[in-house]
């Protein structure tokens, strides 16, 4: 399938309809500023200083929860990345939004309202369909290109997102480019020497789908959060199910899943490096930690994989000659619980591999811990995209971009 035209395609000067992702939290009605902004500041800075008429869409939320609210406030956080003003209308594909393109002029930027707020935008649909809603139709012909930078959504089959490619001489956008390369890079790049995955968190059926089928791929997973207990289970250890029935972290993921656990695990034994000791919350509320070989029951729940575990996962990476990272080790939010995820990402930092961290809860550690990005080869802000890609999935917002039409 042909590569994707990027920015570097595209003449200067002309009008662009560009799809961001700045879906972000909202705490009390404000919308809380985030690596995103930051990131897609980049491509419309850019954008902008080479006098492009640009015209922002983008999501938040969806109808019904209290995230879907205006991108007005998004307007204003990502003016304060650019360093020039990103003018707001209140409207999508109206004529209020048809007259705020009409004003621009070279270097200006206008972000339109939520594009959720379209009846068009969500039903997942083929692009085809997409392309001859009411949203694309009416929007297309103002604009001379698309660009979309939002890979965090390439996952989904929306009007923004792949019904204007097939109208519109289609570009990637910055983010767009560089998370495509870095979150294939397992797939599509050859490397010499060790390659490493540290696979955790909470969402275990993704991590076990990563692992099934990049085993052939990776030489060492390095296991802990939720996956990790479900591991050692199959292993053999009391540990991988959960004490309050009210709080299903273990139980259905292990139910749904143990025969691929198992499987896994047969297969690729000499691979998966499990834990050997586990971290826990002592009767003062202090850490405490066991060796897994000596846990007859469990009783407590096991917040980190313990300071050994912590400390032969780095060695192990320090070794690597590539490291993906996908789920924290621990509840690293807690510091007494974050060493598993720490050491982790420290020794990526120490060390010149080619590394990616994917998920925001683990990127978010690397600023939580004090440490700079610049030390890692590439720290993604896609989830679901990012999840696709290591599983081999399409991401159909990327392949509607690398059409040859």
């Amino acid at each position: 399938m042909a590569a994707f035209q990027t920015l570097d395609d595209l003449a200067d000067g002309q009008r662009v309809l560009v799809r961001l992702d700045l879906n972000s939290p909202v705490e009390d009605g404000a919308v809380q500023d985030n690596r995103r902004f930051e990131r897609h500041a980049k491509t419309v800075r850019e954008l902008a200083d080479r006098g492009f008429e640009t015209v922002l869409m983008a999501h938040q939320g969806r109808p019904g929860r209290d995230t879907f609210v205006s991108l007005e406030q998004h307007a204003d956080i990502l003016s304060g990345h650019i360093g020039t003003d990103v003018d707001f209308v209140a409207d999508t594909f109206g004529e209020d939004a048809l007259a705020a393109i009409d004003d621009l002029g070279g270097g200006d930027v206008l972000l339109l309202e939520n594009t959720r707020m379209c009846d068009e935008e969500l039903p997942e649909e083929d692009p085809e369909v997409k392309a001859e809603t009411e949203f694309v139709r009416t929007l297309a012909p103002e604009f001379d290109a698309y660009v979309n930078d939002a890979y965090s959504a390439a996952h989904r089959s929306h009007a923004s997102l792949v019904g204007f490619p097939l109208v519109l001489p289609a570009y990637a956008g910055r983010v767009m480019e560089t998370e495509y390369e870095a979150n294939t890079a397992i797939a599509q790049k050859e490397f010499d020497g060790q390659v490493t995955m540290a696979v955790g968190g909470t969402k275990a059926t993704d991590v076990i789908d990563v692992m099934d089928h990049l085993g052939d791929t990776v030489d060492d997973f390095l296991l802990g959060g939720i996956a990790g207990e479900l591991f050692l289970r199959a292993d053999g250890a009391p540990v991988g199910f959960d004490l309050d029935p009210d709080l299903d972290l273990y139980d259905s993921q292990w139910a749904d899943n143990h025969e691929l656990i198992e499987r896994i695990l047969e297969e690729n034994r000499e691979k998966i490096t499990l834990a050997t000791d586990m971290a826990y919350a002592d009767e003062d509320g202090d850490r405490a930690e066991t060796n897994v070989a000596d846990i007859d029951e469990k009783t407590v729940s096991f917040m980190d994989v313990g300071s050994d575990t912590a400390e032969g996962y780095a060695d192990v990476i320090r070794d690597s000659e590539a490291v993906f990272v996908k789920g924290a080790l621990g509840v690293f939010e807690e510091e007494r619980f974050s060493v598993g995820t720490v050491s982790v990402l420290e020794a990526i930092a120490e060390t010149d591999c080619f590394s990616v961290v994917g998920g925001g809860d683990t990127s978010r550690a690397i600023e939580m811990y004090g440490m700079s990005e610049d030390d890692f080869g590439h720290v993604s802000i896609a989830g679901g995209a990012y999840i696709r890609a290591l599983t081999g999935a399409s991401l159909i917002g990327v392949e509607v971009l690398q059409r040859e039409d």
